[in-house]
């Protein structure tokens, strides 16, 4: 498996789960107008993501870095202490996240597993 760049760029990941959580937890407790930014407060490089995801889905070949990608933005990282200091925090961690997402594309998305990438003139296909 390839992935671009280095992997050592770092990124923040949020369970859809504990967004709706956040946001049911806003609308009945804040008011004021100033913007909350939503994340874990946690980051992981894009080499541990690769390997976090190689685990959950069972891959045990190569994860080589493509170092002729760009790596794009060294960190994406949200500043969480607002929502914080009001009391939620993200409860779903990166790997119990990704699991039962794995495991429902695998029950409902057959038809793409082991199959080759979509080309980009057939990804919007069903659109037009």
């Amino acid at each position: 498996m390839t992935v671009w760049g280095t992997g050592t760029p770092r990124r923040e990941f949020l369970a859809v789960d504990d967004l709706a959580d956040a946001c049911v937890f806003v609308v009945k407790s804040y008011s004021d107008l100033q913007f909350l930014n939503v994340g874990t407060g946690e980051d992981i490089t894009i080499a541990e993501f690769a390997r976090l995801i190689a685990e959950v889905v069972g891959f045990r070949g190569k994860i080589e870095f493509d170092t002729s990608r760009p790596d794009g933005a060294p960190q994406k990282l949200l500043d969480v202490s607002a929502i914080n200091a009001l009391g939620w925090r993200a409860q779903i961690e990166l790997r119990e996240g990704l699991q039962p997402m794995y495991a429902d594309f695998v029950a409902h998305y057959p038809e793409l597993r082991g199959s080759a990438p979509l080309r980009q003139d057939e990804s919007h296909a069903d659109s037009a």
